[in-house]
């Protein structure tokens, strides 16, 4: 989280050692730095938190040098594509998950340990618009001549089929419903993910040679043993379209009790175009947000016939809510309880302050106890208490019970899996088994990601497909699966980038004999040590204060008030500007990684640091030193805001 907003305008002043302090605090770190106090500065390259926490893996801080300036690309590229392809290296839908991550990332951001996190959301939504407006589109790799299905088209499915095609597989997508993007669309409302933008990332990867069968579910219209005749591979991405019902008396078979993924979807099909006079929801996560926000909006009409009551519209097949009705809508009163406190809800706190903002009254604390029916057997409200928490488990609070009048009750407190038709790979609890290499365990060529191994954020499905599309590519290879590094993210490669830059190392010959000791030699990276795969830098290991106090340059976002909700559909965050992304971009420590500040160079004593001399210094290759003059004094490395210089040569 942020540093808290009394601290944020104070003078910051960070050092690594206080006035009078002459004595280590124990006898172990009074060991190590003698151990190290003669040894000369090596160049460790680690992994930022920022992209440790992002369960898609971005290289965040890659991305981020290049938006900066940093980083150039080659050729007569823009600064904005070359970015935008290797934010896209990990995830193919930059202008979607800038708007509705909820960034890890940016909880996860050194930067919290000197005034506020950097918007990493804001630049990549940048990125992802930008591509859009340009055309920019994706490659295919080399025909392999292997065809891989998968079923499901939400983001993990289409996120896999991006990778395999980059690696040159035929991918088919198989989807149940009539439109790509899965719960981005059907999920999640359109003034938070506009459908054009959405439309715009999706038809990138078909356009990459994506074959689709939309309205097609496999285990109903194709039989599974269909699929693993046709494909070398299957990789199952169907997600959890059933919402879990209220575990209380009263709901089973109530009419106007439904569930939160169905009330979205009908929706965002636009089948149900008004809602309830009261709507209360269960819930405390994102997804409950959005059905609160959504009943604010769509309202109620007065007087409405049985037929068109809002639980028959959110019914699959119903014939949809006339437009005309939308008309006469007036505001819905809609509340949403929690079982945790607000502090404690799984919701981001900015989507709990516009809900209440847009005038959704909010209960926490507060656990459910009954549905309470009319003589009609309708809902006409929910029972309630307060209660406590102890871990997941709800404990009442004697003497706090109440009815909330409900016409209609949403529960958005879980999802699961639809299995039907695919028996042989439901695990008894209505979901998929995974393996570490997201294979099906004890089925050959079958692999599995997403919310259907167990549901969490959309940028978690995509982080699993990358993974998983690599394990496809080395099943049809007939390889055996290697094992996976400790830090499994998309790590910034110092070769690579040397080969872009044409400056990779010479080819080794062993006629040169054993030269294990040169500084010198043209086939080796000297004095650079890879850990990325491996460690996250902390806070800890940087030099805050090389770092002023400079505010975030925050998106402005549309939230209408309590009384301008009703029928306001309007895109909610606004991007920022070039120049605003820029600076935004600037904010960022670059944790792990040379950012070339110079301090090194302009602190070094014995003139030891110098810069790599221009035409063969790339990112990462900025800096070398001279061995012959550096005395171990550690004044470089106490200097490295960023963590990149760590005393290790001299044994």
């Amino acid at each position: 989280m942020a540093t808290p907003s009394e601290h944020v305008n104070q003078n910051l002043n960070f050092r690594r050692y206080e006035d009078g302090t002459s004595e280590w605090d124990g006898w172990d770190e009074q060991i190590f730095v003698q151990d190290t106090s003669h040894k000369c500065p090596t160049y460790i390259h680690k992994t930022p938190p920022c992209q440790g926490s992002c369960p898609s893996g971005h290289d965040i801080r890659g991305w981020l040098a290049i938006v900066r300036g940093q980083e150039k690309p080659a050729g007569e590229m823009s600064w904005q594509e070359y970015a935008f392809r290797r934010a896209t290296d990990s995830n193919p839908f930059p202008s979607m998950m800038g708007r509705v991550c909820p960034a890890p990332c940016q909880d996860g951001c050194n930067r919290n340990e000197v005034e506020d996190f950097v918007g990493i959301n804001s630049v990549e939504q940048y990125l992802g618009d930008y591509a859009i407006e340009h055309g920019l589109k994706y490659e295919s790799g080399p025909d392999s001549g292997k065809k891989v299905a998968i079923v499901g088209a939400g983001p993990g499915g289409m996120a896999a089929a991006y990778q395999l095609r980059r690696m040159g597989h035929a991918v088919t997508l198989f989807e149940a419903n009539e439109g790509l993007g899965g719960m981005m669309r059907y999920g999640i409302p359109g003034y938070r993910i506009p459908r054009d933008k959405l439309e715009a990332e999706c038809q990138r990867i078909i356009d990459m040679g994506v074959e689709t069968r939309l309205k097609t579910r496999v285990g109903k219209d194709v039989p599974m043993e269909q699929v693993e005749k046709e494909f070398d591979a299957v990789i199952w991405a169907v997600g959890c379209q059933n919402a879990r019902g209220l575990p209380v008396p009263g709901w089973e078979g109530t009419p106007n009790c439904v569930g939160g993924v169905a009330f979205l979807k009908a929706f965002n099909e636009e089948r149900m175009k008004v809602t309830a006079k009261r709507v209360v929801c269960i819930g405390g996560g994102d997804t409950s947000i959005d059905v609160v926000s959504v009943a604010r909006r769509l309202g109620h009409i007065e007087h409405v016939n049985p037929s068109e009551r809002p639980e028959s519209a959110i019914v699959d097949g119903y014939v949809a809510h006339d437009s005309a009705v939308t008309a006469a809508a007036q505001g819905a009163d809609v509340t949403l309880t929690s079982l945790f406190v607000r502090d404690k809800m799984f919701a981001s706190e900015h989507e709990i302050s516009d809900a209440l903002q847009e005038g959704v009254t909010i209960l926490d604390g507060v656990m459910p106890l009954e549905v309470i029916l009319g003589a009609d057997g309708r809902a006409t409200g929910l029972k309630v208490c307060n209660c406590t928490m102890e871990g997941m488990k709800p404990i009442q609070i004697a003497g706090t019970e109440r009815v909330i009048e409900a016409d209609l009750i949403v529960a958005a407190i879980g999802q699961s899996g639809d299995l039907d038709g695919l028996d042989a790979l439901n695990n008894g609890r209505g979901m998929i088994d995974s393996d570490k290499y997201y294979q099906v365990p004890g089925k050959p060529g079958h692999f599995v990601i997403g919310d259907i191994i167990r549901p969490h954020l959309l940028t978690t499905a995509i982080g699993q497909a990358s993974i998983c599309a690599e394990s496809v590519d080395q099943y049809l290879q007939g390889q055996e699966l290697g094992k996976r590094p400790k830090v499994d993210v998309h790590h910034f490669s110092l070769l690579d980038k040397l080969r872009e830059a044409g400056l990779q190392p010479e080819d080794f010959d062993a006629a040169q004999g054993d030269l294990r000791g040169t500084a010198s030699a043209k086939y080796a990276v000297h004095n650079f040590e890879d850990r990325s795969k491996s460690e996250v830098i902390s806070h800890k290991d940087l030099f805050l204060g090389h770092f002023k106090y400079t505010p975030r340059n925050i998106r402005s976002e549309e939230v209408p008030t309590a009384e301008e909700v009703l029928g306001h559909f309007h895109e909610r965050l606004q991007p920022l500007g070039e120049e605003q992304t820029i600076a935004e971009a600037k904010r960022c420590m670059s944790c792990g990684m040379c950012f070339e500040c110079d301090n090194c160079v302009i602190f070094c004593p014995q003139d030891a640091v110098f810069r790599v001399k221009k035409g063969q210094n790339t990112t990462g290759r900025y800096v070398d030193t001279d061995y012959s003059r550096c005395i171990g004094c550690h004044i470089c490395h106490d200097v490295c805001p960023t963590g990149y210089i760590q005393m290790g040569l001299g044994e």
